[in-house]
């Protein structure tokens, strides 16, 4: 990356799997200002990074149940120590 480049939208998302451990679309709105998180998911799927999709249950503003899915980055096999 040149001085005057930016990371990418995928790196930005990376950069946060890697510091907090998952991503929302709503944290990446917010904190990223990337709007389609779910296609650069696929994207980085395509390129290869094994990417893990949980479901999770919260409450909207108005106190209603909403769906939302939570993206992490797999871990490889041993690579834990077991």
């Amino acid at each position: 990356m040149t001085a005057n480049s930016r990371p990418t939208q995928v790196q930005r998302i990376l950069k946060y799997m890697n510091d907090f451990g998952s991503i929302t679309t709503l944290e990446a709105v917010n904190d990223l200002g990337v709007l389609r998180l779910a296609s650069r998911i696929s994207e980085m799927r395509g390129d290869g990074y094994n990417i893990d999709c949980k479901m999770e249950t919260v409450r909207n503003r108005y106190g209603d149940k909403c769906h939302i899915k939570r993206y992490s980055l797999k871990k490889e096999a041993g690579a834990d120590g077991h």
